[in-house]
């Protein structure tokens, strides 16, 4: 698993790796779906979409089943218009995708940045309403785009939950990120591990009819596949 983005994919806010970001998703990722999980992380603070895909291709990236791109808050800070920041993750995705192997790219929603402590009005409230339109015109981009997911932060930050900067998140806003996205991923593999499992349960199937037939056969095929599963090194895979 890749961790790429901005600050907040970095953790600034939080003392160490162990109480930020990507070691945390790491961590709980692997817990949900009962198996190791390696990762890395290619982050720095400032970066908007545009600036991240270079960041990518000038940094020494290994390559990754599937890929957490944190990136946005900055797009608004400079007044990137929306259209443009979504094209720019879509060439991060194609690039991840062409050259680091990457099957799926999952873009947590911007957080509220109405509620970001250092913004004062009528900041606040500006770059609050500007976060809101963006995340629903990624959730739309993504809807549009196979290998691409979006994920909701709804009811995740709370301005009691930031750094001593009022700009980014303290250890328990990150573990609440951390949660949403866990949960999101671990769904997503599990779905995509079902899909494989039907795919190979097919293929020991000579025709429908047999299975039908036979259903003790699928059972029989159902055990092996989870007993070959269950004794196989686990990472993310997805499509």
């Amino acid at each position: 698993m890749l961790i790429a983005g901005d600050s907040s994919a970095a953790g600034v806010g939080a003392p160490t790796q162990e109480e930020a970001f990507a070691r945390p998703l790491a961590r709980a990722v692997a817990a949900r779906i009962a198996g190791a999980v390696s990762w890395q992380l290619a982050a720095r603070a400032g970066l908007t979409s545009a600036a991240l895909l270079e960041y990518l291709r000038s940094t020494p990236v290994e390559p990754a089943d599937l890929a957490v791109v944190v990136i946005g808050v900055n797009d608004i800070t400079h007044e990137v218009p929306q259209p443009l920041a979504l094209r720019q993750r879509l060439h991060i995705v194609h690039w991840l995708q062409a050259h680091r192997g990457v099957q799926h790219v999952v873009f947590p929603a911007l957080p509220d940045m109405g509620r970001f402590p250092a913004l004062p009005q009528p900041l606040s409230w500006y770059a609050g309403l500007h976060a809101r339109r963006a995340n629903r015109a990624q959730a739309r981009w993504a809807a549009r785009h196979a290998h691409v997911s979006h994920v909701a932060m709804d009811g995740v930050t709370d301005a009691r939950l930031f750094s001593e900067d009022g700009f980014h998140p303290a250890p328990a806003l990150y573990a609440r990120v951390v949660h949403r996205l866990a949960e999101h991923i671990s769904a997503h593999m599990s779905a995509q591990m079902s899909e494989h499992m039907s795919e190979h349960l097919a293929a020991l199937a000579p025709d429908g009819a047999a299975q039908a037939e036979t259903p003790g056969r699928r059972v029989r095929a159902v055990r092996a596949t989870s007993e070959a599963l269950r004794s196989a090194p686990v990472r993310p895979t997805a499509t």
